[in-house]
């Protein structure tokens, strides 16, 4: 068990792993030469920008754009640091190494903008559209008997889709690499929070799922949805067969839905009981795809970066 909750999280990246506290934003990676660079990173949150982006609901909301943004960042500089980039570019040309880097970095960030872009625009086909779609064609095929449960229906789809797609990415050996090292971040936490040394050895043993976790926020959000769709349903009835207006509405839904699952997360995060435990059990099992067991030189990068964002007074680190 615990013995104290802390507001530091973090996040894996390309052989490294970033650590945020109550006070700096740190970013440890392994370098090439085997050497572990550690950096603060200066970070402009948006949620410091306006008083109401800390009201409950909304934070969750800015919360996640806030760390979509830093998050798309850190991993950028890690792949960098630890020489991911490098190989990409001796792949594709060695000659003029120095004239290209700039070029080659530039064009690699453009490609990562339209894959994010590509993204999203997948997400909203695969987990808004397709699934509405799809009950229409089996609740035709049924006779329209399902017509009660549609919000479950594809409910129930989304996840499935959201499984088959991590379980998919976690056979890659560089994703498989970022997800040990998520296992790392988990293991370092839960070693800070039972007030031990941060010391490989203690790290090693703790466990690896943390309900505190962008997974399980990830699975709360597509059961949320579950819910909010149900209502939605139940309100306005007639707009299941709508499929165009009902595909908007759940989108413009989605922030609320954002900030539903934000305040589930943190709930859970702070209270360990019969009902959490409950509540952070879907995420909890999820994470055996997303959150492996790293090695020890993997575990030294995590205490590298938690070491430097653990505030010297307490009372800073309040969850």
């Amino acid at each position: 068990m615990s013995c104290k909750k802390t507001s530091i999280g973090g996040q894996a990246l390309i052989e490294g792993i970033m650590m945020r506290g109550p006070k700096k934003d740190v970013m440890a990676v392994r370098m090439k030469d085997g050497g572990i660079d550690v950096s603060e990173m200066e970070i402009k949150s948006i949620k410091n920008k306006c008083f109401f982006f800390k009201w409950p609901i909304i934070r969750g909301v800015v919360g996640f754009i806030d760390s979509m943004l830093i998050g798309y960042k850190a991993m950028m500089d890690s792949a960098d640091k630890s020489g991911y980039l490098d190989e990409i570019e001796e792949e594709e040309k060695q000659e003029k190494k120095e004239k290209n880097e700039g070029e080659n970095k530039t064009l690699l960030s453009v490609i990562m903008i339209i894959a994010v872009v590509l993204a999203v625009i997948l997400s909203v086909g695969l987990f808004i559209y397709l699934p509405s779609l799809a009950f229409k064609g089996v609740n035709y095929l049924c006779g329209g008997v399902l017509s009660p449960f549609q919000s479950l229906f594809e409910g129930i789809l989304k996840i499935i889709i959201f499984l088959g797609y991590m379980l998919a990415v976690s056979f890659m050996k560089d994703i498989k690499r970022v997800f040990q090292y998520h296992g790392a971040e988990h293991k370092t936490i839960f070693c800070y929070e039972a007030g031990l040394e941060l010391s490989v050895e203690n790290v090693r043993k703790q466990r690896r799922f943390h309900p505190r976790c962008g997974t399980s926020f990830m699975i709360l959000m597509l059961i949320v949805s579950i819910f909010v769709t149900f209502i939605l349903d139940t309100i306005v009835p007639w707009l299941k067969g709508v499929l165009w207006l009902r595909t908007i509405i759940k989108l413009l839904l989605v922030p609320l839905i954002c900030g539903l699952g934000y305040e589930l997360i943190k709930i859970c995060g702070r209270y360990d009981n019969f009902v959490t435990r409950i509540v952070a059990a879907p995420g909890l099992w999820i994470q055996r795809i997303t959150v492996k067991e790293p090695d020890d030189s993997m575990i030294e990068v995590a205490i590298a970066a938690m070491s430097e964002v653990i505030p010297e007074n307490e009372e800073e680190d309040k969850w």
